[in-house]
């Protein structure tokens, strides 16, 4: 109590009235321009916190064009691996069928070529025997012989075609 009985009236009502005064000053200069800095400052956070939720909601579509754009090119790229699959196969079928009926020309060649060297060989083969009866005929002729001596000369015939078919 000993603290009002210092105080004087006059001296504390004084100091209200200079207290309500400053603060009636603070709240008309002070106090509105920080409210209004709070609720500026309060009305960006939300735009940003907006502009985050769209730059999101963006990339979260285009996450999903990139998603259906990579599947549309792995399908591409499907097919056009079938296509050249595909392609390689009927290639390799057409070569072979080339390198066969190519086979079977040099072979069906060589067949008319063995054809032909055996049908010489026969030639010369005949011709050789008709030398051959030729000269044991004229032997034969030539001598009169026994019929030892006419077994002893076609031995020696056959061997001769022997040596010849060798």
């Amino acid at each position: 109590m000993e603290l009002f009985k210092l105080l004087a009236a006059n001296e504390v009502v004084a100091q209200i009235i200079s207290f309500l005064v400053l603060l009636a000053i603070l709240r008309f200069l002070l106090w509105k321009p920080v409210l209004k800095m709070l609720d500026d400052r309060k009305a960006k956070i939300a735009d940003d916190f907006k502009q985050i939720e769209d730059v999101k909601k963006e990339v979260a579509g285009l996450k999903a064009e990139y998603e259906e754009n990579m599947s549309s090119i792995q399908e591409v790229a499907k097919e056009k691996m079938r296509e050249a699959i595909d392609e390689g196969r009927k290639a390799a079928e057409a070569i072979k069928k080339d390198a066969q009926q190519s086979a079977k020309a040099i072979i069906d060649d060589a067949k008319v070529s063995i054809e032909i060297e055996v049908a010489k060989a026969r030639i010369n083969l005949k011709k050789d025997i008709v030398d051959l009866t030729i000269q044991a005929t004229e032997e034969i002729v030539q001598q009169k012989l026994t019929e030892e001596q006419d077994r002893k000369l076609v031995m020696d015939f056959l061997d001769k075609m022997d040596n010849i078919e060798k």
